[in-house]
């Protein structure tokens, strides 16, 4: 049998946030032709490679990052000003949690 999993960390949940944020971002960014666009997809992977240190919390990161892709790319098929707004929004939270979970956590 497969070992257990070791508990999650006391940031796992901002962690699952941060990740359907980056995978909103991945969609809003490219459908908005937003020029860091290609970089949202890479800051996850580097995020999955930090973080995703079990099968299973991988397969959390990523389905959170799925999420919120896969929400948007079902209401929004061109760029409206609710996207670009739903963008700032996106970014402004992303930055806030990345900053709280960098004095919190980080290193």
């Amino acid at each position: 049998p497969a070992p257990p999993e070791p508990p999650a960390p006391p940031y796992e949940k901002e962690l699952l946030r941060l990740s359907e944020i980056v995978g909103s971002l991945a969609f809003l960014r490219s459908l908005c032709a937003g020029p860091d666009a290609p970089e949202w997809p890479k800051r996850m992977q580097a995020l999955l490679d930090t973080e995703g240190t079990t099968p299973a919390r991988r397969e959390r990161l990523a389905g959170a990052y799925n999420r919120g892709y896969g929400g948007w790319a079902l209401t929004y098929r061109v760029c409206t000003p609710s996207a670009q707004e739903a963008t700032a929004r996106f970014l402004q939270e992303g930055e806030t949690l990345s900053r709280n979970l960098t004095s919190r956590f980080g290193g």
